[in-house]
């Protein structure tokens, strides 16, 4: 079946204008000013006049089997539901192990990622937990990233937290290096991903293996840079140098302490952090804990939703300013870029196509994901 998207604003994710746009399996065919039936080809068409037509979000940190657990077992998140990315307009997933390495499995993170994908979406993977030496399923990261297809490189390994096993520069350096060669042979990123956790100086645990060690800083991804005031300002720095992801779904449980992300956008960029270094995801499935700061007791307990995605997008519109080209970047082509997600992220003639279609409220109109249908 064909498809084709008629008189759309189109962002590839740069404004390319009012464009037509075909696609064909699971592939966007051409991109033109106008683009006309095939005689004898059955051709859906969907007129797009008045609409935004955007490349599918990627959510590059996803709790896919569930997170949480602080709160002991009646504090167990659940696992992602495929009606929760559609809603969100995300069409790639990025799943994770978090707090959680022991009766959360990176196997059964595996298996979500593969059902994932037999219902329509593109979905990926981290080996790894918080925990250091990080859970795997051959054993290895190297091996892990290697063999298995799914997992394009190690996390959400913690640092900075009460929560982290306190990995020393040697033990960081270690995994990194690994996962550095191990993407080099298996062709994918081979990216750390790192949960930042409240400690002050955050970053330093970074700083120190760049320093001892021929690692750059472009072989980690540090997520929830904007959890407090603190480490959004070191972020600011940081961000010129590495990659700042920034969790979208926390700010609206926590604002007193979190910068709200499309706000953390805007002064991000004023910082003279560039574009291409900042990422939102959402964190979805994964807890959002709260804990007394002498007591260290858990007081408090919510679950992020991939749709703060959207939410954050729109503000960063409506609210910031911020050009909406420049506004989707950080759930489409960064991530893409970073995490070597080939063919995804743009609308390109070539590529994957994985469409959202928004009205001027940023309400979804139509999504599809790999050339299917998935809201109508």
């Amino acid at each position: 079946m064909f498809t084709l998207f008629t008189n759309a604003q189109v962002f590839s994710p740069n404004r390319l204008g009012i464009k037509d746009v075909l696609t064909g399996g699971r592939t966007i065919v051409a991109i033109a000013d106008h683009i006309k039936s095939l005689p004898d080809i059955p051709v859906q068409v969907v007129d797009c006049t008045g609409y935004s037509l955007v490349p599918g979000f990627i959510d590059s940190h996803v709790h896919i089997t569930g997170g949480g657990g602080e709160g002991g077992p009646v504090s167990r998140m659940p696992e992602l539901q495929l009606s929760m990315m559609l809603e969100a307009g995300v069409t790639t997933v990025i799943g994770c192990l978090g707090t959680d390495g022991v009766t959360r499995t990176v196997e059964s993170v595996l298996m979500k990622v593969k059902t994932l994908r037999e219902q329509g979406v593109s979905a990926w993977m981290y080996t790894g937990a918080y925990q250091v030496p990080p859970p795997t399923i051959t054993g290895d990261v190297m091996k892990d990233i290697i063999l298995f297809e799914e997992i394009i490189g190690v996390g959400e390994v913690a640092i900075s937290d009460h929560r982290s096993s306190v990995p020393s520069v040697a033990e960081l350096a270690r995994i990194a290096a690994k996962a550095r060669v191990a993407g080099m042979i298996g062709g994918k990123a081979g990216i750390v991903n790192l949960h930042m956790g409240d400690a002050h100086d955050p970053f330093r645990p970074i700083h120190d293996v760049v320093k001892h060690s021929q690692l750059g800083y472009k072989q980690f991804l540090p997520t929830h840079c904007n959890r407090n005031h603190y480490i959004f300002e070191d972020a600011k720095e940081y961000g010129k140098k590495g990659y700042v992801d920034i969790t979208t779904s926390s700010y609206p449980y926590y604002p007193d302490e979190e910068i709200k992300p499309s706000r953390a956008l805007k002064l991000l960029l004023e910082s003279g952090v560039s574009l291409s270094h900042i990422t939102f995801t959402s964190d979805a499935c994964g807890s959002l804990p709260g804990f007394d700061p002498e007591t260290g007791k858990l007081v408090k307990l919510e679950m992020g939703l991939p749709s703060s995605n959207l939410r954050e997008v729109r503000d960063a519109v409506e609210v910031e300013g911020i050009p909406l080209e420049q506004a989707l970047q950080p759930v489409t082509s960064n991530p893409a870029e970073i995490l070597k997600l080939k063919n995804k992220g743009y609308i390109r003639e070539g590529y994957d196509a994985d469409l959202l279609l928004l009205d001027p409220d940023f309400s979804i109109v139509k999504l599809m994901a790999n050339g299917t249908m998935m809201i109508l």
